[in-house]
């Protein structure tokens, strides 16, 4: 008998099963939210994620709170780079988690796209880690940094679907400094991004 032909089967078979489920995860996506309980600080504008909880509020952001805010931004981060692949080039879903000023440059980018009629494609694999950076607190705003690396399968399509830019088959990382921010003497539990660090 011999083995090595037997090896280099095995090695194929391998290939072509892993080249399959890139395919079909290209294809069908696959997302890797949160389930059960969603964190109180992202819980009205997430609310319909997950069970509704009490919210409350925690001026002194101590490792629990910490802990909670993380789960929410994670989950905030996903829904704000998933609302990028939808074809109205509009953000819709993601709108309640944006300043007044993110919303307008990721308005203006969209509008852009949109007049070249160009449409993205994303699918999101998973947040391989995200990490507070620093925080602190002005008067009565509190702001967080959180370093986000991610995995995504992303592509940017004409209105031919012709690719432009992008590979939907290829898993490419991605590194995120975002910084939340929120009123501790608002009513208003909910965080929002602020701003986004180069």
């Amino acid at each position: 008998m011999n083995y090595s032909f037997e090896y280099i089967d095995i090695i194929l078979l391998a290939m072509i099963a892993g080249f399959i489920f890139l395919r079909l995860r290209g294809i069908l996506g696959k997302r890797t939210g949160f389930s059960g309980k969603v964190p109180p600080q992202f819980q009205e504008v997430l609310k319909n994620m997950g069970p509704e909880t009490e919210i409350k509020k925690n001026n002194n952001f101590d490792e629990s709170a910490q802990k909670e805010f993380l789960k929410g931004a994670q989950i905030a981060y996903e829904t704000i780079i998933t609302d990028f692949s939808d074809n109205d080039n509009k953000i819709i879903k993601s709108k309640p988690l944006l300043s007044k000023k993110i919303h307008e440059q990721f308005d203006l980018a969209l509008k852009d796209r949109n007049d070249r009629g160009h449409f993205a494609e994303i699918t999101f694999i998973g947040i391989n880690s995200a990490d507070i950076k620093e925080h602190k607190k002005i008067n009565s705003i509190l702001k967080v940094t959180v370093d986000f690396v991610a995995e995504v399968i992303t592509c940017i399509k004409d209105k031919d679907k012709k690719i432009i830019s992008g590979n939907p088959d290829k898993i490419k990382k991605i590194y995120d400094t975002w910084v939340f921010s929120r009123d501790t003497r608002s009513s208003n539990p909910n965080w929002q991004l602020v701003d986004i660090l180069t």
